[in-house]
């Protein structure tokens, strides 16, 4: 994509530029969007260790595409946060460089299809060198990726690749679904020793919810990224979902609750390494399973989650697992994509057909 089209997206022709927003408050319970969320956890990470640094395209002094990073060149100086070429391999690989050297780099992908240009450096050097070095370097590198639907966005800005990366060993992959977990996840994402894929449900950044702005992670809290969270409490069957689409899995859920059925919807939080242990617990309880993503189900993270669930709970289920996601195309054009997302409905429907078993 050349850097006029990109710059286009950055600020759309007779749109005035976004106002600057306001700093959060550093302590206290607050609502903030998703978005302002994340900025809050990567002013926390800037504040808390010198040797973290943003790197991005356009990331500076126009905060991103989504404005996620506004106001924090200004704050913390260009050498911290650093307007990067429009280079995906090269970011990645000067992140990989500084990671040797001691630093936590956090690069922006600015949309999840320009991702692929730097496909090579993450899952043949990023993922590996840890183990090629037989655990002498480490490479605390976090990749901030937005991705999924429900913004109307044109060709290549509307992917979810988040599967490709779960499928590499050597990578953590994990996708926050509220302002108050994507606050904290952030900044355990820095602290962790592991390169992170931090996958940003997009069609979400404008969510609200309180957020705690006293909490500040260390090394210490980096596990319990990985853990899932019983979202909603049911009895009849478990919704396991991530990102945007839990959202979706809890509208369900009161959908389904007005016709009589106990939904329990999981927030799976990591893709990889997956909470095995919170979802079978749920599953055993409900004796039914149905997993909800964005992404196209053929091959998708949903085959991998419900052969886990039927090796793990095969004498508790009452229905075979099923799965509701995207279709096996290419994103379409914009005017169709909710046609493509997964919504209540298609949810609601698997439900039933659980149910009917």
């Amino acid at each position: 994509m050349s850097q006029h089209t990109e710059q286009q997206v950055a600020q759309p022709a007779g749109r005035p530029a976004a106002p600057p927003l306001a700093t959060p408050p550093a302590t206290g319970v607050q609502r903030l969007t998703l978005s302002r969320a994340i900025n809050a956890g990567l002013r926390r990470a800037l504040e808390t260790d010198p040797k973290v640094l943003l790197m991005g395209e356009d990331i500076g002094a126009l905060g991103g595409v989504f404005r996620v990073t506004d106001g924090l060149q200004k704050d913390f100086g260009s050498d911290r946060v650093v307007d990067t070429p429009l280079a995906e391999s090269g970011i990645v690989g000067t992140a990989i460089g500084l990671a040797m050297r001691g630093y936590r780099p956090v690069c922006e992908i600015q949309f999840d299809g320009f991702i692929f240009p730097a496909f090579d450096q993450i899952t043949t050097q990023l993922a590996k060198i840890h183990y090629r070095s037989r655990g002498r370097l480490t490479l605390p590198v976090v990749i901030r990726v937005p991705y999924g639907g429900g913004i109307g966005a044109i060709e290549h800005h509307s992917e979810s690749p988040e599967v490709l990366f779960a499928h590499t060993p050597g990578l953590r992959v994990i996708t926050p679904a509220t302002p108050a977990d994507a606050f904290v996840m952030i900044q355990q994402a820095v602290a962790s020793p592991d390169p992170v894929l931090f996958f940003e449900p997009k069609g979400r950044y404008w969510d609200k919810g309180d957020v705690d702005l006293g909490i500040t992670a260390t090394a210490d809290d980096v596990a319990s990224m990985d853990r899932a969270r019983v979202a909603r409490a049911g009895t009849d069957v478990t919704v396991a979902a991530y990102g945007a689409s839990v959202a979706t899995a809890l509208r369900a859920a009161e959908a389904a609750a007005a016709d009589g059925v106990s939904v329990e919807v999981v927030d799976l939080r990591s893709v990889s390494p997956l909470d095995a242990e919170t979802l079978v617990a749920s599953v055993r309880r409900t004796g039914r399973c149905v997993v909800v993503h964005e992404a196209p189900v053929f091959y998708g993270t949903g085959g991998e989650i419900a052969a886990r669930v039927t090796e793990e709970c095969f004498f508790h289920l009452q229905a075979p697992v099923l799965r509701v996601g995207g279709f096996h195309t290419p994103y379409p054009v914009n005017k169709i994509e909710h046609d493509y997302l997964p919504g209540v409905d298609r949810v609601l429907d698997a439900v039933d057909r659980a149910m009917s078993f």
